[in-house]
């Protein structure tokens, strides 16, 4: 991908626009107070070629992480980067932990509950709701993560 900044100018917001410390640490934050100054929109650490950025929200955990590197091609700032989870173990029972406790649910109705037919589908339906709810949910912080980080670097595909 290609930015329509300048390296200076690039670097210049990955300063602005960040508040330094470890995603990995950040991730069960959640911030009520800033630490420095007023809240940054990304939380991370950066260098000369590299970066490795998250939300830094005040009222959610991060969940996913903007990694990636930049450079200066013939006078084209090329950023090469990708959002991916940081917590592979959380991301993974936030996929499949619901379909896990319906099955799990469907075999407790069957064996021991045989007279709550209807008890069954209503846990079901509350179930396969929050199944599809929570992967929408997922893929929607990862969207606006990666939208935020395009919009305030000036990134084009």
């Amino acid at each position: 991908m290609e930015s329509k900044l300048s390296i200076a100018e690039f670097r210049t917001r990955l300063k602005d626009n960040t508040e330094i410390g470890s995603p990995q640490v950040h991730l069960g934050q959640a911030r009520i107070f800033p630490i420095s100054g007023p809240i940054k929109p990304f939380y991370g650490f950066f260098d000369d070629r590299s970066f490795s950025l998250t939300i830094n929200s005040a009222k959610s955990s991060a969940v996913f992480l903007v990694k990636g590197h930049y450079e200066n091609i013939d006078n084209r700032l090329l950023v090469n980067c990708s959002v991916e989870p940081i917590n592979k173990l959380q991301h993974a029972w936030v996929k499949f932990g619901p379909i896990l406790l319906i099955v799990a649910i469907n075999i407790f109705f069957l064996f021991f509950a045989k007279g709550l037919r209807r008890a069954s589908t209503i846990v079901n339906l509350f179930l396969l709701f929050m199944a599809f709810y929570s992967r929408w949910k997922e893929d929607r912080k990862r969207k606006k993560l990666e939208e935020k980080f395009m919009r305030i670097f000036e990134i084009k595909t």
